[in-house]
C-alpha cells in the first residue's frame, strides 16, 4: 500500500519521515492525484444545465461521485448525500437548519460528549444561544470512555438532538454509537454522528448506525482538503428548510418568491468543488479496493505495537485505561514535560506527530492538562515506523527530563 503514495517517494532525506499525523490529514494515493489532474486536463467545466459535451461529462462524473458515496455509506438514496467542504460545514449545516425550522426551541436540550471536537460543540452552542436551548455534555467514565449510564439519565422529553463522534479525535476511543443512537430514539431525539475519525478505518453503514445525520471530511480518508459529506435521511431533509441561497438550490426565482430545488441540490448552493467531489469518490473506491478487513488487521497490529511500546516508556501516561480499546490513534501525557517540546524534538528526529489540545479544549480542561502528544496511524504506516517512533520518543524524553 505504501508504494501507492507518492509522498513517500518524495522523501529524499535520511532517514525518511515517519508520518504519524494521520488523524489531522492523510497522504494521497497516486490514483487520487491522477484523478484530480485528469479532471482539470480533460473535463474541466461547470456542472448541470450545460448544453455542451464537456459540461455533460463533468456533470456525469460529479453525480457518479455522489452515487459512489451513497454506496460507501449504504445510504437509501443518492438524494441523501450532500457534498460539503468538510465535517465542520456539515455539522454547521444541520445546526443552522434545525434552528431555522423551529425543531429546537427555548427550553430544549442538545446533548454532546465531553470529548467532542470544537466543530461538534460550537455550532450547537450557537444554536442554543439563538433559540434559548441548553447544551449538556455527557461526563466521562474513570477510564475516559463514554459514560453510558450518565447519558441515559440525561435523556428526557426535552432532548432534541444528540451529537457525538464515532471515534474521539483526541483519545482514539470508539464510542458506542449504535447504543447511543438507540437510546436517543427512545426519547424522540435526532442523532448526528461525527464520522471524521472512522471513515478511513472501518466500513460505515448508516442504516445499522440508525442515526439521522452522518458527517465526514474527505481529507481524512485520502481525498483532498476542502471536501466532505453530510448524509441525512431523505424524509428529514425534505422537511427542513434550505441553508444557503443562490444558484443550483433554486427551482424558480421571482422578486416576489423563490421555490427551492429538489434534493440533494436544495442544500448545494453555488458551484460545488466539482474536482474535489469527484476525487473524494476515487479515494473511497481506493479504500474499498484495499478492503477494510485488511486495513483493520494491519492498523490493529500497528496500534498494539504502538500502545504497548508507549506504556513501557517510564513516565508516559497513555490516556485511556487498559480496558479501553484504542482504534487508530493514541494520546500521551508526561507529567513535567510539555507536549510541544516533545513534538519539536520528535520532528527533529523525522517523526511527525500532533501536539496540542486537538480542538478539544473542554476535554483538556476535564483532564487538567493543556494538551497531549498524539500518534495516529494509517494503512501505509509500517512496523518500522512504529519502532522508530517509539525509539525517538524514549530518546526525546531522556533529553527533556
Amino acid at each position: 500500500m505504501r508504494e501507492d503514495f507518492p509522498f513517500f517517494d518524495s522523501q529524499t532525506g535520511e532517514p525518511e519521515v515517519v508520518y504519524l499525523d494521520n488523524a489531522a490529514t492523510t497522504q494521497k494515493p497516486r490514483c487520487v492525484l491522477e484523478a484530480l489532474q485528469n479532471f482539470y486536463c480533460h473535463i474541466n467545466a461547470n456542472v448541470h444545465r450545460g448544453a455542451h459535451r464537456i459540461s455533460r461529462l463533468a456533470t456525469d462524473a460529479h453525480e457518479e461521485a455522489r452515487h459512489c458515496v451513497s454506496q460507501f455509506l449504504h445510504a437509501a438514496s443518492e438524494k441523501e448525500v450532500l457534498f460539503t467542504s468538510g465535517c465542520t460545514e456539515a455539522i454547521n449545516l444541520v445546526a443552522q437548519v434545525l434552528a431555522l425550522s423551529g425543531r429546537v426551541r427555548a427550553g430544549d436540550e442538545i446533548v454532546i460528549s465531553t470529548d467532542a471536537h470544537h466543530s461538534n460543540i460550537v455550532p450547537w452552542q450557537m444554536l442554543c444561544e439563538r433559540v434559548g436551548a441548553k447544551l449538556r455534555a455527557v461526563p466521562m467514565a474513570p477510564d475516559l470512555s463514554f459514560d453510558m449510564a450518565a447519558y441515559i439519565n440525561m435523556l428526557c422529553e426535552r432532548t432534541r438532538v444528540v451529537a457525538v463522534p464515532v471515534v474521539s479525535n483526541a483519545l482514539g476511543i470508539r464510542l458506542p454509537a449504535e447504543e447511543i443512537t438507540r437510546a436517543a430514539k427512545r426519547v424522540g431525539a435526532l442523532v448526528l454522528l461525527d464520522g471524521a475519525q472512522v471513515v478511513s478505518h472501518e466500513a460505515v453503514d448508516v442504516q445499522s448506525l440508525g442515526c439521522d445525520f452522518f458527517a465526514f471530511s474527505g481529507h481524512k480518508v485520502y481525498a483532498p482538503t476542502g471536501t466532505g459529506v453530510l448524509w441525512g435521511k431523505e424524509e428529514l431533509l425534505e422537511t427542513l428548510p434550505p441553508w444557503k441561497g443562490g444558484g443550483e438550490m433554486i427551482s424558480q426565482v421571482t422578486f416576489a418568491h423563490t421555490t427551492y430545488n429538489k434534493l440533494p441540490f436544495k442544500y448545494e448552493a453555488g458551484t460545488p468543488d466539482i474536482a474535489g467531489d469527484i476525487v473524494l469518490a476515487e479515494a473511497l473506491r481506493y479504500v474499498q479496493r484495499v478492503g477494510f478487513s485488511i486495513i483493520r488487521e494491519h492498523e490493529g497490529r500497528l496500534m498494539n505495537q504502538l500502545v504497548t511500546g508507549l506504556r513501557e516508556i517510564p513516565g508516559v501516561q497513555v490516556l485511556g485505561g487498559d480496558s479501553v480499546q484504542l482504534t487508530s490513534l493514541v494520546s500521551i501525557h508526561i507529567p513535567g514535560v510539555h507536549h510541544y517540546d516533545l513534538g519539536t524534538l520528535l520532528d527533529q528526529m523525522n517523526i511527525a506527530v500532533r501536539t496540542g489540545h486537538h480542538c478539544c479544549q473542554p476535554l483538556m480542561q476535564r483532564l487538567g492538562i493543556t494538551g497531549t502528544t498524539r500518534y495516529s496511524v494509517a494503512m501505509y504506516n509500517t512496523e518500522e515506523d512504529i519502532y522508530r517512533a517509539l525509539r525517538a520518543t524514549s530518546r526525546a524524553l531522556g533529553m527533556l527530563r
